[in-house]
């Protein structure tokens, strides 16, 4: 524990000193996002535009993450075990990517539909039976999205849209 304590520690503190634009906190056996974070990385917030949380064991995500990361435009939380994404991730301006594969969502994050300038969406691996087709083709900037690997229904990705749907 102390070890994976000094690591997380360690990543931050080379974003902040390098003033790096991401934050690689991937493969540190967390469980949540740690709240020490926000007071740590506090004067750098804004220039974090990237941001990997991948292969932990993070089961759920504030509203005060995206509240604090108002600048992400790429966000990786692969390999987790979110069942949701909070509110405030459909306010996020910048955003052009999400990777929430290999999860546990049982419902498509419709949250999502509402940041026009996304892009890429990925939930490949999770327990989605169902997809907003009708909020998704409106999304203005949205390129592709990821669906396989859900128990989706044939009826569930026939609706008309622009983007690559990969089933």
């Amino acid at each position: 524990m102390a070890q994976a304590v000094a690591n997380v520690a360690r990543r931050i503190n080379a974003t902040m000193e390098e003033q790096r634009d991401s934050l690689d906190l991937s493969d540190c056996g967390l469980v949540s996002f740690p709240d020490g974070v926000f007071k740590m990385i506090r004067s750098c917030t804004d220039n974090i535009q990237k941001i990997s949380l991948a292969n932990n064991q993070i089961k759920a995500l504030s509203n005060k993450f995206f509240l604090t990361f108002t600048q992400l435009r790429e966000v990786d939380l692969q390999g987790n075990v979110l069942t949701t994404l909070p509110e405030a991730v459909g306010n996020m301006q910048h955003l052009i990517s999400i990777d929430i594969s290999k999860n546990k969502l049982t419902v498509f994050p419709e949250r999502l539909t509402d940041v026009s300038s996304l892009q890429h969406i990925s939930v490949e691996g999770n327990q989605i039976t169902e997809l907003p087709m009708e909020k998704l083709s409106l999304m203005p900037a949205l390129k592709s999205l990821d669906v396989r690997c859900n128990p989706l229904a044939p009826e569930a990705v026939s609706f008309p849209h622009h983007f690559t749907l990969l089933t």
